[in-house]
């Protein structure tokens, strides 16, 4: 497994290359100290996990966060900081994290929160999601079963935009990948925030997390 940690403090990227040892054995773990490093490394070779710090020198906060989006749409992302603000919670995953663990985190929640990224699950802290808007009833319901990938009402290809979305990708995107019309794409976004009862992306988010859907 490929992990790039960025973040500007040496000794928590030592700490962290420890800690990632649990998620496989055979980690290889390259760092970086902010964005502008970051994307250098990214256009270089293939991760399959990216942890972003948002306070760094230089090219940092949400745009660098927007910058990775962009140069690895297909990568988990995740933001790991000192930062513990809803609105700040919010306008990452806004941005395309698929997950936001506070740094005051235990390291069993902080691995437990990464399992479930790399398992194509979305992962916000749990006083996040408290505060969220709430799951509609006809998804929470006992029948819901998060761990199948689907829920009810969606089509197949419906799920396939919330999985999209989740990873942060544009219509644009969506609609190459999934080899659709933008339109169509909108189409199904409307059905996605249909049956989980939300008004847009971020709220998908939110409502995918607050269920442990995962989509892999």
């Amino acid at each position: 497994m490929n992990i790039l940690l960025i973040d500007d403090h040496p000794l928590l990227r030592g700490g962290m290359r420890y800690l990632l040892r649990s998620l496989d054995a055979d980690l290889e773990m390259d760092e970086a100290s902010d964005g502008a490093h970051a994307l250098n490394l990214v256009a270089a070779r293939p991760y399959d996990l990216v942890l972003l710090d948002l306070k760094m020198p230089g090219l940092n906060g949400m745009d660098a966060l927007a910058a990775l989006r962009t140069a690895i749409p297909g990568t988990p992302l995740v933001v790991l900081s000192a930062e513990e603000d809803p609105r700040v919670v919010r306008a990452a995953i806004d941005a395309g994290a698929m997950g936001f663990i506070p740094k005051s985190s235990t390291p069993e929640v902080l691995i437990q929160a990464l399992r479930l990224v790399l398992a194509q699950g979305v992962y916000l802290p749990s006083a996040v999601l408290d505060a969220a808007h709430p799951v509609s009833a006809s998804v929470s319901s006992s029948d819901q079963n998060p761990g199948k990938g689907a829920l009810p009402g969606l089509t197949p290809r419906q799920m396939d935009v919330l999985h999209c979305i989740i990873k942060g990708k544009p219509n644009k995107v969506i609609a190459r990948e999934l080899d659709v019309s933008e339109g169509t794409v909108k189409a199904h976004l409307s059905a996605v925030f249909l049956a989980l009862d939300v008004h847009n992306r971020t709220e998908a988010v939110y409502a995918a997390a607050k269920l442990g859907l995962r989509l892999g």
